[in-house]
């Protein structure tokens, strides 16, 4: 009986990923204790180890193992711009283009009054006092499009422009490669208001 309780112990710990449900779960665990058990136990190392060492940088707040990420520590990146994203994946989606030198800002949400997530929640005071130690010249907002990515990236405009400091919001538009006729009528309207 202890064994059918760890298994559901283990699939209803599984179910805590994102997008994965009681079948997916329950599948990934018979897979590791079937098929990969050192699989199973390097994965729950790994998860010891991250739980336990990884934090958020002191200056950006991205994940780090060390005080100061490496990112911020870096000299050769440009100081005078700060992208400011909702998690740290966003920020390691940024950098996977290799198209952006600048640091960053990791709000570690977005603000949502439904669901009781204020200024404060996400760290927007932390993110003036970094925007305004006079080397930050433009602030790039890389929030999301959805409802709330923008209520957060107006709320960030509107704040930063109070305190005198230039802000940009990410350009959206038809993606590289695209067909109009298979782009959502949204992405079209927007690509021709922000055209240029």
């Amino acid at each position: 009986m202890a064994n059918a309780n760890s298994l559901d112990a283990l699939i209803q710990a599984l179910r805590r990923l994102p997008g994965v449900g009681v079948k997916s779960a329950s599948r990934m665990a018979f897979h590791l204790l079937q098929h990969d058990r050192p699989g199973a136990m390097s994965l729950s190392h790994a998860l010891r180890v991250a739980a336990e060492s990884v934090r958020h940088c002191e200056r950006c707040h991205t994940f780090t193992q060390d005080a100061v990420c490496s990112t911020c520590m870096n000299p050769a990146r440009d100081s005078s711009k700060l992208c400011v994203v909702e998690t740290p994946a966003d920020q390691s989606a940024v950098e996977r283009t290799g198209a952006y030198k600048g640091l960053y800002f990791v709000l570690m949400g977005k603000l949502s009054p439904l669901d009781g997530i204020g200024p404060k929640d996400i760290g927007l005071k932390d993110l003036f006092e970094r925007a305004c130690d006079g080397l930050v010249q433009e602030v790039i907002l890389a929030t999301n499009f959805t409802a709330e990515g923008e209520a957060t990236a107006h709320v960030i405009s509107e704040g930063l422009k109070a305190r005198g400091l230039r802000s940009s919001r990410l350009a959206r538009g038809v993606p590289v490669g695209s067909e109009l006729e298979y782009v959502d009528l949204g992405t079209i309207a927007h690509a021709l208001v922000d055209r240029r």
